[in-house]
Formats: C-alpha cells, sequence, structure tokens
C-alpha cells in the first residue's frame, strides 16, 4: 500500500512540473533556444522565426510564457495569430542573465 501511495504521489509531483512550475521547470532544448535568442535583441525581443528560418512552434512560445519566462509584448496587426514576445525577468535569470534596468516594467 506504501509502494502505490509513493507511485501516485511521484506522478502529481511530475505532473505539475510539466504543467507549468515556473522556476522549478525546465526549459527543453527547443524552449531554450528560443529564449536564447531574445538576449541579444533590444528589450529581449524573442523572435517569430528560428534560425533556418521556420517559424518558431506556437506551442514553444505558449509554454514560455506560461511558465513565466517570456510575456506578450504587442499585437501584430498584419498576422495577429503570431505572438511577439519577449523575455521576462525570470527568462533572463533562468539563461544565467542579468535582466536589463526596466526589463520588468510593463512595455
Amino acid at each position: 500500500m506504501a509502494g502505490t501511495k509513493a507511485k501516485s504521489a511521484g506522478k502529481t509531483a511530475g505532473a505539475a512540473r510539466s504543467a507549468g512550475g515556473g522556476a522549478r521547470a525546465v526549459p527543453s532544448a527547443a524552449q531554450h533556444a528560443y529564449l536564447s535568442r531574445g538576449l541579444n535583441q533590444p528589450g529581449g525581443k524573442l523572435p517569430l522565426f528560428d534560425a533556418d528560418g521556420r517559424e518558431v512552434p506556437h506551442e514553444t512560445i505558449r509554454v514560455c510564457i506560461a511558465r513565466g519566462w517570456a510575456a506578450p509584448w504587442f499585437a501584430n496587426p498584419i498576422k495577429p495569430d503570431w505572438v511577439v514576445a519577449k523575455l521576462t525577468p525570470a527568462g533572463y535569470r533562468l539563461l544565467g542573465a542579468e535582466p536589463p534596468a526596466g526589463a520588468g516594467e510593463p512595455g
């Protein structure tokens, strides 16, 4: 019976980490690559396309926003289904960088 409780507790903890988790979550390789591209951009702007010119998957952007590593920046009037995002202070810290002054302010 104790083994049953341990298994279900482990599943619950794992589900919580994958569902969001913020600071405790670890980005996938694709999420890390996406976020890293914002380090050298003004205001931490994140790309709409990867280094090979392919559109960044919407799921990658959605998960990064849900975990607090990125935030929507502004609506794209030409392509309203594209999410233009920027790094948050948590995103900078996740990447081992110091957020620039004013990064936490709405923009």
